[in-house]
């Protein structure tokens, strides 16, 4: 079960949270909180916060930039230019008031992804990553991985030794949430690269140890030129 804490200083809206809550399965309401200091006591055992953004006294936004390790966040506000904001601190997802049930289990499915992620990134000294795809559990050398290409849902990880690269039903951005960032980069909506088999590195270009040669997009160009020192 999924342990949430329910924060908004309008009533209604607080209500209504609690009423969906109680239709989507898998969920337990630990505290609902009129605003964001009442949910202090309950953070160590609250798995993620539902919050509304523009409260009296103290934003929702202030409040999870504060906390030092903070739960998981869905932000809920009705107004939409805090999104940009929302996102900046990691949030999980952001809802626009007034939101429906639909649009409500939506969130909780990114945030049951997202929880997911966290629980089986238990990467260990020798840089084994275990990982779930498709009901079944994989332990990925990182030491082994040439590069990682992305097909839409799935992901092909080129690995030292093997002809045939490994198919994984995974998503691009939570693989490289997981991976250790002072390792690998991203360069590419569809790329990621191991930092210590760049043999040649171009303006806009890459060309790795084995001679495979990559571009670089143009969303990711600032962060692999300043790497890079282009």
């Amino acid at each position: 079960m999924i342990q949430l804490i329910a924060i908004d200083d309008e009533p209604l809206a607080l209500r209504l949270l609690e009423v969906y809550i109680q239709k989507t399965p898998g969920l337990t309401l630990l505290a609902s909180c009129h605003s964001a200091r009442e949910a202090v006591p309950w953070l160590d055992k609250a798995d993620a916060l539902l919050i509304d953004i523009n409260m009296p006294d103290l934003s929702g936004m202030d409040f999870v930039r504060s906390l030092e390790e903070p739960p998981l966040v869905i932000f809920t506000t009705a107004y939409a230019e805090y999104a940009v904001d929302g996102f900046r601190v990691n949030a999980v997802d952001y809802l626009l008031k007034p939101f429906t049930l639909a649009e409500f289990q939506q969130a909780i499915r990114k945030l049951e992804e997202r929880m997911a992620v966290r629980q089986l990134d238990k990467r260990t000294d020798d840089g084994i990553l275990r990982l779930s795809s498709a009901h079944r559990s994989i332990q990925l050398d990182t030491n082994r991985i040439r590069y990682i290409e992305g097909m839409g849902e799935y992901l092909k990880i080129h690995l030292d030794g093997e002809a045939v690269p490994m198919i994984l039903l995974y998503r691009m951005k939570n693989l490289q949430e997981e991976l250790p960032k002072d390792r690998f980069q991203r360069i590419h909506k569809s790329y990621i690269i191991p930092v210590s088999r760049v043999r040649e590195a171009k303006r806009n270009a890459v060309t790795l140890a084995d001679g495979t040669t990559l571009p670089v997009g143009e969303s990711y160009l600032e962060a692999f030129r300043a790497r890079f020192s282009l």
